[in-house]
């Protein structure tokens, strides 16, 4: 009995952590993308998930403050990049998937390029946000 009730615990504590996980289509409409050209003003370097604050343009030129999902730390260490890859002040290109609320500012990362040095993320295998 007390076998039964440990795999019962374990299976409800495992649902609710993928409940708690949300969904990225329920958030972001993958048939809204977005090219954003603009300065790093924070980089949030953290699990579960990263993010970047960049001011950059909207679509009718007034600048914005953008929240940019990305990857947790974790996974993204793992490609090498780390809390110093990205300084505030950075001017970066970077393509995403914008949210789903049509005047919120945030998307989910696609891929990045600092062109002063040339660096990119999302373009190799494996670069993904997961």
């Amino acid at each position: 009995m007390t076998r039964v009730l440990t795999f019962v615990c374990a299976g409800i504590l495992a649902a609710s952590a993928v409940q708690a996980h949300h969904s990225f289509s329920a958030t972001y409409d993958s048939d809204k993308q977005v090219d954003l050209e603009g300065k790093l003003i924070q980089f949030a370097f953290r699990n579960p998930h990263a993010f970047l604050t960049l001011e950059a343009p909207d679509d009718k030129g007034a600048t914005q403050k953008w929240s940019i999902e990305w990857s947790g730390a974790g996974q993204l260490a793992s490609q090498g990049v780390t809390r110093e890859t990205l300084k505030p002040g950075d001017l970066l290109i970077v393509h995403a998937t914008r949210s789903r609320v049509p005047d919120e500012y945030r998307a989910l990362m696609v891929n990045l390029k600092r062109p002063s040095d040339g660096f990119t993320w999302g373009t190799a295998p494996g670069q993904a946000v997961e």
